[in-house]
């Protein structure tokens, strides 16, 4: 069976160590790996434009969250359908299985539809990274030999007993070292490592490590020539472990905080005016102000509710008052009455 070259360095099990003690005291603070909607849906924002930014989309943070909220932005056709289809791709990561194969191309098919041909199958072609100025990065391996390369790399890493936040990162190095696509292999590779490590710790599936490594983007690119240079991914390894370690850091400085004030304000305001509505009635509402289009299936998918449990609370939020609906039942959608 193919095994990835790398080495367990020093510095990877400081890293290792630091990630986890964090997770921990995260996990600890909020009680849960799921946080409220409005974080979450926060994060998505940030995950999602820093991850297309990378792949030189120039929409801004708010013309992301225009088209997350289904306002209509102005700008290049193909910029907003990468983003509607990372919106739509992010959506299916909890239904995804982060070690087949199937669904990796599954994943690859809603990323990059209407942008690539044969979106959703490995490339036919060669392909090769350039620079600015056309100089080649990196030739990936033969089109034919890519099926069997990534057969192997998920053969290795459904049975690796390396931590996950080792292997997620060996996984996501080599596979932008096969290249398996035409394209969106960067965007790819980063959304399959957090399909990993959110397998590990539920609060992956929402850190938004994409704005960390954008933050890092020419090292990012940088550490890959290197390995690429030394035939291994060590180097890359300890790269993306310290964005993990920063991300996590940098949301216990300023995310959960303020994220939780606002929620803790929320939920006091609706007591003290409302105190007929339960905890999962101000859930259902939350996540009517951050996703206004979602129907009460995604609701109830989002608070663990049916979607007939879901409508009964947006019955009692109707008549409340806090929520009124905009539009026609099949296309319009319920707006929070702040």
């Amino acid at each position: 069976m193919y095994i990835p070259p790398f080495t367990i360095t020093e510095k990877i099990l400081h890293l290792i160590a630091g990630i986890s003690e964090q997770v921990g005291s995260l996990n600890a603070r909020i009680g849960s790996d799921v946080p409220s909607p409005m974080l979450r849906k926060k994060n998505q924002i940030k995950t999602i434009h820093s991850s297309l930014a990378i792949e030189n989309n120039t929409l801004s943070l708010k013309q992301v969250t225009d088209i997350i909220d289904g306002k209509h932005v102005l700008g290049a056709p193909d910029e907003i359908q990468e983003v509607k289809n990372a919106i739509e791709a992010y959506r299916l990561m909890k239904d995804l299985d982060a070690f087949k194969e199937k669904d990796l191309l599954r994943a690859h098919g809603l990323m990059m539809k209407d942008l690539v041909r044969n979106a959703g199958h490995y490339r036919q072609e060669g392909v090769g990274v350039f620079d600015g100025n056309g100089n080649c990065l990196h030739m990936a391996p033969p089109p034919d030999r890519v099926p069997a390369l990534m057969g192997d790399l998920f053969q290795w890493v459904k049975t690796s007993k390396t931590h996950p936040l080792v292997y997620s990162c060996v996984f996501h190095y080599e596979f932008e070292f096969i290249h398996p696509f035409i394209d969106g292999n960067g965007r790819m590779g980063r959304y399959w490592q957090t399909m990993l490590l959110s397998r590990w710790k539920g609060i992956f599936s929402w850190i938004p490590v994409e704005t960390i490594v954008r933050e890092h983007q020419q090292e990012y690119y940088s550490v890959i020539a290197k390995c690429d240079a030394a035939g291994e991914s060590t180097q890359f390894v300890e790269f993306m472990l310290q964005c993990l370690l920063e991300a996590i850091e940098k949301y216990e400085e300023t995310e959960e905080d303020e994220v939780t004030v606002l929620h803790d304000k929320l939920h006091d305001k609706l007591h003290d005016k409302f105190p007929e509505l339960t905890e999962k009635a101000i859930e259902v509402l939350e996540v009517i102000h951050a996703h206004r289009n979602f129907n009460a299936a995604e609701i109830g998918e989002q608070v663990g509710l049916s979607e007939r449990q879901v409508k009964t609370y947006i019955t009692k939020l109707k008549q409340t008052g806090l929520i009124v609906r905009v539009g026609s039942n099949k296309t319009g959608y319920w707006k929070v009455n702040t």
